[in-house]
């Protein structure tokens, strides 16, 4: 499968081109410094086009600067990605507590992490408010991701904390497994290391 992987050189995208690269995928890195930028609709609609599958594993800015720039490339994403599929890699801010309180609205979040939080869980709302025609899946970690092993045991969720971490390897085990064989269409899911 052709795989445009838009954010590759990230912690978690860097895990994704390799574990899909690994099951004999092809995957293309797309950056801003090689001319792919997601916020460019002609850079998305020529990566739809060209491959299978788009991944987007960026980020809002983690400096201070505006998150508006990203969550208006996230909307590009979904505008222009036609019907070729999608999966994004979201937040855990998103995900809800068994009362259905939004993590990044509990007490005791880590207020460094908040802003980030709510931007993901906008673009949550960008995809969920995209038509009918766009084939997306929206995967959030456990609210700890981090570096570890690739046990490639997960469990997964859809709208509650699978568990409290998972491994960036196992998270991309998750998001490979979903590409291949897709159970989340137009959904968000969470994983966990098992």
């Amino acid at each position: 499968m052709k795989i445009a992987l838009f954010g590759a050189t990230g912690m978690v995208g860097s895990r994704i081109a390799s574990e899909a690269t690994s099951r004999g995928h092809e995957v293309t890195s797309l950056s801003r410094s090689g001319g792919a930028d997601m916020g460019s609709a002609d850079a998305v609609r020529a990566a739809a086009a060209d491959h299978d599958v788009v991944v987007s594993a960026t980020g809002p800015s983690r400096t201070g600067e505006s998150h508006e720039p990203w969550l208006a490339s996230v909307s590009t994403l979904v505008d222009h990605v036609g019907d070729t599929r999608v999966l994004f890699v979201g937040g855990a801010g998103s995900l809800l507590t068994p009362d259905g309180t939004r993590l990044l609205d509990t007490d005791g979040f880590p207020e460094e992490y908040k802003a980030e939080a709510t931007s993901g869980a906008a673009a949550l709302e960008i995809f969920r408010a995209a038509p009918e025609s766009v084939d997306w899946t929206f995967l959030s970690p456990a609210p700890v991701i981090a570096p570890g092993e690739r046990t490639g045991s997960v469990v997964t969720s859809l709208d509650t904390p699978a568990g409290d971490f998972v491994s960036a390897e196992d998270y991309a085990v998750a998001l490979v497994d979903e590409i291949e064989q897709p159970q989340h269409r137009r959904q968000r899911f969470t994983v966990a290391s098992a």
